[in-house]
């Protein structure tokens, strides 16, 4: 599990956000960002990976990672120098809902049936359209249209694959292992505490960047945080929630706008 596996973590935080800020339908992200693991946590005993590489670690995390049947993702990434911060409960049937929040916008998404939900603020889709060159009378038409109301977007219409890509837990940690093979060159650092829970943590430098890996040592040897110091895209996401249901509630059909009613952020 290299640094470039780590990112991959990070960048499930942003998936949305460059998704629709910049494709062709909008949205974005909101959460509380995690710190870094806390110092001076007292470790299990005995000790769940006494003696093991922390390589080995770092596999295993990866195996029980990816066997997971849901979990919950919280924290704060940068990228193209913009914070974003997101808060998902995400499930292996595609189903998923939390918040955004990017440029000052928020957003709230569901995805329930193959059918996905957004719900911004005006801010959030102000910056969605601008970004997208929208004319401002456009945007503003679009924005009264939406006032208080969720955007629905079925899975054959724009934008549907790129939001709900989110919601995909089976791909967004799909190559979490892919540098199989390559040389690995983790080390492990103190143990320290992630909510109260005891982890193991792995460190990868590379170049300029940092890149910490907190495990699990109660339970499955599930990532707990990845955080990223230095480099072009620093951040932190939490993961929690592990096999916990994620409950997806479809909004009522009278506080739904189908995308069919909009044309260019325009009402048809």
């Amino acid at each position: 599990m290299t640094s470039h596996s780590h990112r991959r973590l990070r960048a499930a935080a942003v998936v949305c956000a460059v998704a629709v800020v910049a494709g062709p339908a909008p949205a974005a992200a909101w959460a509380t960002a995690g710190g870094p693991p806390s110092a001076a946590a007292v470790a299990p005993s005995p000790d769940p990976f006494a003696g093991v590489p922390a390589d080995e670690i770092g596999d295993r995390a990866v195996t029980a990672t990816q066997s997971a049947t849901s979990l919950r993702m919280t924290g704060r990434v940068v990228t193209d120098g913009q914070p974003v911060d997101i808060d998902f409960a995400v499930d292996d049937q595609e189903q998923c809902t939390g918040r955004m929040r990017i440029q000052g916008g928020t957003a709230e998404l569901r995805k329930i049936d193959d059918i996905t939900y957004l719900k911004g603020d005006e801010a959030f889709w102000r910056a969605s359209m601008t970004s997208q060159d929208i004319p401002e009378p456009q945007i503003d038409a679009t924005i009264e249209l939406l006032k208080g109301r969720w955007l629905k977007i079925a899975p054959d219409q724009a934008g549907s694959d790129d939001l709900g890509g989110v919601c995909d837990l089976k791909s967004l940690l799909a190559d979490l292992g892919e540098d199989d093979g390559e040389p690995r060159g983790l080390t492990r650092g103190p143990d320290a505490e992630v909510d109260g829970t005891p982890v193991a943590t792995l460190v990868k430098k590379e170049g300029d960047e940092t890149t910490t890996v907190s495990v699990s040592q109660e339970g499955k040897p599930y990532i707990r945080k990845v955080v990223g110091t230095g480099g072009d895209e620093p951040g932190s996401v939490v993961l929690s929630d592990y096999d916990k249901p994620v409950e997806v509630k479809v909004p009522p059909a009278d506080e739904t706008v189908d995308l069919s009613r909009l044309d260019q952020g325009t009402p048809a």
